[in-house]
């Protein structure tokens, strides 16, 4: 089947921050091919924001698998495609009550093809996750060389970074951001701290007024303190001072982004920040990284896919290249 362009397309992407974010050059690509169409998107509750003020969505809403079971078994409105990410029987079976044409990749459990009228193979363990998520559209003949991951700051929310940074006396000063840390399931990703703290003693060595701002939730503060300790005078804490949007728009006044592989340095990708990111091995930039992004630099653990493993430490990762990568970033910017 080849997309018509005045069809009516759902969306249906519940997923982490990350995957959210990765999946925005399907949408951007899906909504091109629908010059006279309208593209709706859900996502899950928590996550759905960071859709928020793209142009290439029509409508954006939230959905979870326990809600859906109770959507659709009435008249309202109704899609001519579905586009389902993910195997939650629950949005498979709302996809086909809404739509009259669902598209989904391969499922384990393979009775649940019966609720897709076009199942489509798992992309290699290879392929760039901006390249997986594209292999929907492309399942509907829609094909697009743009892999940038979007995201848009609202103009309140940006006025609110800046009154941020002048209340903290911080203006005119370069700011950096670490997000020091990983979400709490996987965090074998993080670089240990003794490792960012010789990293900001050899940056302020060239350049005492840089100033770092430390990002992330509440369950990062305790290493955000101690970096405080190191360097009193060169940190603020901004650990879950923010919601999610609040804090995207934060990291926009950034001069440079560090930080390890997890949600917010994809949005530091989105941005279009001057950046460095750390992957773990299991993890690597390849896959996960930024793609199109003039502005990043990616640094990956040094052990072979093969030899790796969850216990593989960051540790191993060198202070050097870090710094260098930084160090020609803020030389770019100034």
């Amino acid at each position: 089947m080849r997309l018509d362009p005045h069809a009516k397309v759902l969306v249906i992407n519940v997923c982490r921050i990350g995957d959210t974010v990765l999946a925005t050059p399907a949408l951007q690509a899906l909504r091109r091919a629908l010059p006279h169409g309208h593209l709706t998107v859900l996502g899950h509750p928590k996550r759905v924001a960071v859709l928020q003020n793209l142009p290439f969505i029509d409508q954006l809403g939230a959905i979870t698998p326990s809600r859906a079971r109770w959507l659709g078994h009435f008249p309202g409105q109704r899609y001519d495609v579905a586009l389902v990410y993910g195997g939650d029987a629950p949005l498979l079976k709302f996809a086909r009550r809404v739509a009259r044409y669902t598209v989904g990749f391969e499922q384990e459990d393979h009775r649940h093809h019966r609720w897709l009228d076009q199942v489509v193979s798992v992309p290699g363990a290879d392929t760039p996750a901006v390249k997986q998520a594209l292999a929907l559209p492309a399942a509907l003949g829609v094909q697009t060389e743009r892999l940038r991951t979007r995201y848009e700051v609202l103009p309140a929310e940006a006025r609110r970074a800046e009154r941020w940074v002048l209340r903290h006396r911080l203006q005119n000063r370069p700011l950096i951001g670490l997000q020091v840390a990983s979400f709490p399931t996987k965090p074998y990703r993080d670089w240990p701290l003794h490792r960012f703290t010789e990293l900001m003693d050899w940056l302020l060595e060239d350049d005492p007024r840089r100033h770092f701002i430390v990002l992330g939730d509440a369950l990062s503060t305790p290493r955000a303190r101690e970096l405080k300790q190191h360097f009193p005078e060169h940190v603020t804490i901004a650990t879950g001072a923010f919601n999610l949007r609040d804090n995207a728009a934060l990291m926009q006044q950034l001069s440079l982004y560090i930080g390890v592989d997890t949600g917010p340095t994809h949005l530091a990708a989105a941005l279009g920040l001057p950046m460095v990111a750390l992957y773990h091995c299991l993890h690597p930039s390849r896959i996960y990284g930024p793609m199109q992004h003039p502005l990043a630099r990616t640094i990956d653990h040094p052990a072979p896919h093969g030899r790796c493993r969850v216990d593989t430490d960051m540790s191993e990762i060198m202070v050097a290249p870090v710094y260098q990568a930084a160090t020609e970033l803020l030389r770019v910017m100034q």
